[in-house]
């Protein structure tokens, strides 16, 4: 229970007016600030933090960091052991059911799932449609946003049932588009999907299948292609989290809301960090190089890419993990000749005072995008596996959002900066 000590005095010195803002779970409400003002025809104090630097938008159940730990939980679950113990379906029915399944839901879950991989022939004729050279991540954020059309009834969010199909599609298909969108860059015809596979190997059959009658999946790429995708499920409120519940808001169908993830997933302040780590470790080249490259960091001539994240202020724990998992891909494909660079660039940094006493520490994309390479993958791909593996968490999100009853159609605040009460000149007087 809240005692009466939780508030927040604030004392308006334009007035010396006082106010007391009640404090819940740590926060003050936007709008109690609003009381604050000069004089009544005077709007109320609001709050200015361009990038939500320090604005809750959003209650949630789904995932908990603490950056300054280095905790990733979902559900209350440590990262650790889901990607040790559990597998990415698992995983997703965790994010979205807010449960682990009983064995008889997990069946039925994945079977769902399984049964609505294939999509409708006409997907298969409008992603052709698309130039021989469109970026993957363009024809996946279309052709998502296109099953829309081709479900109108996922407009009627409002009725459970019709949700969970339409989380199930989504999930299904996602790697079928993705799969489509690597396939149509090569000039090579699509796979269908392999219902006898699981959900990770059916992915790889669909990318790299060519005349052999089955696709026979190395199990261990298939479980580090798995558990990155577990590692990527979900990640609070970050840039395409909040732009799938900013379009949401609205009222409008999932597909529409996780097309305009993706489309903030492909910016490459969010999405294409692992593949600038990439560009950054052929630019050092070998190990005799990183001193010289550590010192343009310094001297702020470089920038160290995969390391520092706006959340951890430790060592990102998915990182730890990935690291995992180049070992048992480079057992299957080779070493790849950068990670001996990664490495010691790694070894370096965490050793470094200027480095320590910044907080900047390898994060997931650091070894993600030497896993990517390894698997032959183009680095306009690198995003694609990364929203096929955001996409549970991106629909938990949209769920907990259409059901949340405190949640608005989304419409911040702007402070005018403009010029104001302009008269207007006729075209005739402006040009004579």
């Amino acid at each position: 229970m809240q005692s009466v000590t939780d508030s927040l005095t604030v004392r308006d010195n334009r007035t010396g007016a006082e106010y007391e803002i009640p404090i819940t779970d740590g926060t003050i409400k936007a709008a109690d600030l609003g009381q604050i003002k000069l004089n009544d025809d005077t709007p109320g104090l609001a709050t200015y933090d361009p990038g939500f630097v320090n604005t809750a938008s959003c209650r949630s159940s789904v995932t908990y960091i603490d950056g300054e730990a280095g905790i990733l939980e979902y559900r209350g679950y440590p990262i650790e052991q889901l990607a040790e113990k559990s597998n990415f379906l698992e995983v997703a029915y965790l994010l979205v059911h807010g449960d682990l399944p009983s064995k008889e839901q997990y069946d039925n879950w994945v079977h769902h799932i399984t049964y609505h991989t294939f999509v409708h022939e006409n997907v298969k004729a409008f992603m052709q449609g698309f130039r021989y050279d469109a970026h993957p991540m363009g024809m996946l954020m279309a052709s998502v946003g296109a099953l829309s059309t081709f479900y109108p009834e996922a407009a009627n969010i409002s009725d459970p049932d019709n949700r969970q199909i339409q989380i199930i599609r989504m999930i299904a298909k996602m790697p079928t588009l993705g799969a489509w969108a690597f396939r149509h860059a090569q000039g090579k015809p699509y796979v269908y999907p392999d219902n006898d596979l699981s959900y990770a190997e059916n992915f790889m059959s669909m990318l790299f299948k060519m005349s052999e009658v089955k696709y026979d999946p190395d199990p261990r790429i298939a479980k580090a292609l798995d558990t990155l995708f577990i590692l990527h499920a979900d990640h609070e409120q970050n840039c395409s989290t909040n732009a799938v519940r900013s379009v949401g808001s609205s009222q409008v169908d999932p597909y529409s809301a996780v097309s305009a993830g993706i489309g903030a997933l492909f910016g490459p302040l969010h999405g294409g960090a692992n593949e600038a780590v990439l560009k950054m470790l052929r630019r050092i080249g070998s190990k005799s190089e990183i001193p010289a490259f550590i010192e343009g960091v310094k001297a702020g001539n470089e920038r160290l890419m995969g390391f520092g994240h706006r959340v951890y202020k430790n060592y990102d724990p998915r990182a730890k993990i990935i690291k995992k998992a180049c070992d048992d891909v480079f057992e299957v494909t080779g070493v790849n000749p950068l990670l001996e660079v990664a490495q010691e660039l790694e070894k370096i940094a965490l050793e470094d005072e200027y480095f320590v006493k910044r907080k900047l520490y390898p994060n997931v994309d650091f070894y993600s995008g030497l896993i990517y390479e390894a698997l032959e993958f183009p680095p306009e791909m690198f995003t694609v596996l990364f929203a096929i593996g955001r996409t549970p968490g991106w629909l938990a999100q949209w769920l907990e959002l259409v059901q949340d009853k405190e949640q608005k159609i989304a419409r911040p605040k702007q402070i005018y900066t403009g010029e104001r009460k302009l008269d207007f000149v006729p075209a005739a007087e402006r040009w004579a």
